[in-house]
């Protein structure tokens, strides 16, 4: 079952590009989504344009180089041509909008994307918006093979998403113990610490929040969940600073 946009009214049905989670496509039939999908080239064309400069055309010749890089300049160029055949035949002629023949644009108004609406969102402050809209890694599991800068440039872009998405659920943590809604400001402290748990900084800071909430074993549970994967995943142990931090939560 297609995922709902939260953007897009009846009154002004776009198609919907998914990447949070998983790539899916909807707003179209199944069949057409089905045969887009199945086309990864076209898949990452799509994303690429969606997230790397949204609104903004491209170079042709930047794309080629991302996603054909095994080919010839003729044969690459021909096989962009293609993609964008293959996005023009399934979501409409003014999708991708063309500026000479050296330029592409995706058009947000043709296509609705969750990852760029994410990006959006918790850039404009939109913070229960932008983690409704995160529902997982971007494109998880999705790699072109010999496509190396694509593949650096998905990373990235995954790793960014990541901290956005920690740094959203902190903010609504921090507005939340302000109103003194203290049981969610604690959830929402907790989703900050699981979408970056390596990342101890942010693991203190959501230690020292449950402390004020009075949860000290919520916060000691936390240290002790990380620190298992922390061993686990990374075969190291918490920082000496983490570590007191829990012994003097433990000790008040």
């Amino acid at each position: 079952m297609a995922r709902p946009n939260p953007d897009v009214k009846a009154a002004r049905e776009v198609p919907s590009f998914f990447l949070l989670g998983g790539v899916e496509l909807s707003g179209v039939t199944s069949a057409l989504a089905d045969r887009l999908v199945a086309q990864t080239k076209s898949v990452a064309l799509l994303a690429y344009l969606a997230l790397a400069a949204p609104g903004r055309y491209q170079r042709r010749d930047k794309l080629v180089g991302l996603l054909w890089p095994e080919l010839d300049q003729s044969h690459a160029r021909a096989a962009l041509r293609k993609a964008v055949l293959m996005v023009r035949s399934t979501l409409g002629d003014e999708t991708l909008l063309g500026r000479g023949d050296e330029e592409l644009l995706l058009a947000p108004d043709r296509l609705w994307c969750d990852a760029a609406d994410f990006c959006a969102s918790a850039d404009s402050g939109k913070l229960a918006k932008a983690l409704k809209l995160y529902r997982g890694d971007l494109m998880p599991g999705f790699h072109l093979a010999g496509c190396a800068e694509l593949g650096m440039w998905l990373d990235d872009q995954r790793g960014q998403l990541i901290e956005r998405a920690s740094a959203a659920a902190w903010a609504m943590a921090r507005r939340l113990e302000e109103d003194s809604e203290f049981t969610e400001a604690g959830n929402l402290a907790r989703m900050a610490v699981r979408y970056v748990w390596s990342d101890e900084r942010v693991l203190r800071r959501a230690m020292l929040m449950l402390q004020r909430l009075g949860d000290r074993a919520g916060a000691l549970r936390l240290f002790e969940d990380v620190a298992r994967r922390l061993r686990a995943e990374l075969e190291t142990e918490p920082s000496g600073e983490t570590v007191q931090l829990a012994s003097t939560i433990r000790k008040a």
